[in-house]
């Protein structure tokens, strides 16, 4: 038996009175690659930020490896990299000056941020500040900081927005080389087709409930062969989808 590294105990969130996230129980294996999925407005953000500790439950537990952030705020952390849907870097500073000033934080030497750098393609970036860079470069910087401390769960959000064809696929290689090494890796997406490419699981949210969550060997013996399409319009009624599938 797999061991449990990420749980979601009667997880509930709300803002100003209205429910996000609604009494969500959910259990992520060691080694497991998940997907979340949905429409805007789903939760999947406030799922992940929850989990990244940036935002607390109004009610339930989150914990991973059986640590809450409440019981121990540190080793929380250190048990994971988060890769925000976006980020605002501090003006000036180069891609190589951004990942050593985080490679310090996390206790790392400069050949480690020189490493993850080398990665992801930004090796050779020069003096031209981060903050000038395209989406797709950011979203680049934000995953190799993610990747830094090689912890034991990697947690991004949209993750791919903004990615040219290529570091697409160099995306999908670097997350699969992850999971093989044993990392868990969850990530939020609205791109179907990454979701199918790359994960073991998939957790469908609506209106901050799961309303769907399996394997994909499940999901496609349940939808037919269209898999995740037939399972999106028909989770989130979609009639030219389901249509189109039939």
């Amino acid at each position: 038996m797999a061991d449990l590294l990420v749980q979601f105990d009667a997880v509930h969130k709300a803002f100003k009175g209205r429910t996000v996230i609604d009494n969500i129980n959910l259990n992520i294996e060691s080694g497991e690659v998940v997907a979340l999925c949905g429409g805007n407005g789903a939760g999947k953000s406030t799922l992940l930020r929850m989990l990244a500790g940036i935002l607390h439950p109004t009610s339930g537990t989150i914990s991973v490896s059986g640590v809450s952030w409440k019981k121990d705020r540190r080793l929380y952390a250190r048990q994971m990299g988060y890769m925000p849907d976006d980020y605002r870097f501090s003006a000036g500073l180069t891609a190589k000056e951004t990942m050593l000033f985080w490679a310090r934080l996390r206790g790392l030497g400069k050949d480690r941020a020189l490493e993850v750098l080398e990665q992801v393609g930004l090796a050779d970036t020069g003096s031209k500040p981060v903050a000038s860079f395209s989406k797709g470069m950011r979203q680049r910087v934000l995953f190799a900081q993610a990747l830094l401390a090689k912890p034991r769960l990697i947690v991004m959000d949209e993750p791919t927005n903004g990615l040219d064809p290529y570091w697409m696929e160099t995306f999908v290689m670097l997350v699969r080389q992850s999971a093989a090494t044993g990392q868990t890796v969850v990530f939020s997406t609205h791109q179907l087709q990454i979701a199918e490419v790359l994960a073991d699981r998939i957790v469908f949210l609506r209106d901050g409930n799961v309303v769907l969550d399996g394997r994909q060997s499940d999901i496609h013996a349940q939808y037919g062969t269209a898999g995740l399409q037939e399972a999106f319009g028909g989770l989130f009624g979609i009639p030219e989808i389901k249509h189109s599938l039939q």
